[in-house]
């Protein structure tokens, strides 16, 4: 006898079912940014989504597995518009390009700029849970960035007068501090956004990178696509562990 596949009933339900985590997840990550994760209830988080407390619970088991959820989410957005970018434009694979959209990124997305600043206020708790339950994920983007480099040094797109492991935190280091120093120089308010996104680009441009052959880059930028699509992934995986099954 052969297998019978989902029925329509089945599908609508999954539908229904995506749909409504969704909208606890919205609504988590709205009352994240508006008052912090510690008071954050789940019961807000209902009320906001218009669901029964029961019902977030039907999704996930604790508090700290949604709001793990949420965060997961942010950093799907970040990673997988870098796979997709980078498979558009070869050029998206320099380091300068990829910071560049990502800074501008996580300046609309303040649930990921949290999560990448390691804000304390925002987080609390969460941001040693998170720590804690997800290092193996953290890890994945330390390798991920390090395959990185390390295709564009072997096709001569990047310095190699420097060790690997400076480059990256080179490039870690100046992508933070240009994120997270806005609050300490108000009199540099007027720069817009695109204009700081510019100073980034120009700054890891001039650390990093080497004038590359486009042919070159065209080659490199398949693999290094495929590390953040798979890091994507990952998190996409992850996600789905957090939920109640």
């Amino acid at each position: 006898m052969g297998t019978t596949g989902p029925t329509a009933m089945d599908v609508h339900e999954g539908a229904e079912r995506a749909g409504r985590a969704a909208r606890i997840l919205d609504s988590a990550s709205e009352l994240l940014v508006a008052w912090g994760y510690r008071r954050v209830t789940i019961d807000e988080v209902a009320r906001h989504a218009d669901v029964g407390k029961g019902t977030v619970y039907l999704h996930w088991r604790t508090k700290e597995a949604l709001f793990l959820a949420v965060l997961l989410r942010a950093k799907r957005r970040i990673v997988g518009a870098r796979a997709n970018a980078m498979r558009h434009d070869p050029g998206e694979a320099l380091p300068s390009r990829m910071v560049r959209a990502m800074y501008v990124d996580l300046h609309a997305d303040p649930v990921a700029r949290a999560l990448y600043t390691g804000d304390s206020r925002l987080l609390g708790q969460l941001s040693r849970i998170s720590n804690e339950r997800l290092r193996g994920l953290t890890d994945e983007g330390v390798i991920t960035l390090d395959r990185h480099l390390g295709i564009l040094r072997e096709h001569g797109l990047v310095r190699v007068d420097s060790d690997v492991r400076h480059q990256e935190y080179a490039l870690k280091a100046t992508t933070l501090g240009f994120l997270m120093l806005d609050p300490f120089l108000p009199d540099q308010a007027s720069m817009g956004i695109e204009e700081r996104a510019d100073g980034l680009e120009a700054t890891v441009r001039a650390a990093l990178e080497r004038p590359g052959d486009p042919a070159a880059l065209a080659a490199a930028a398949p693999p290094i696509a495929a590390l953040y699509a798979r890091l994507d992934r990952l998190c996409r995986e992850e996600i789905r562990r957090q939920l109640r099954e």
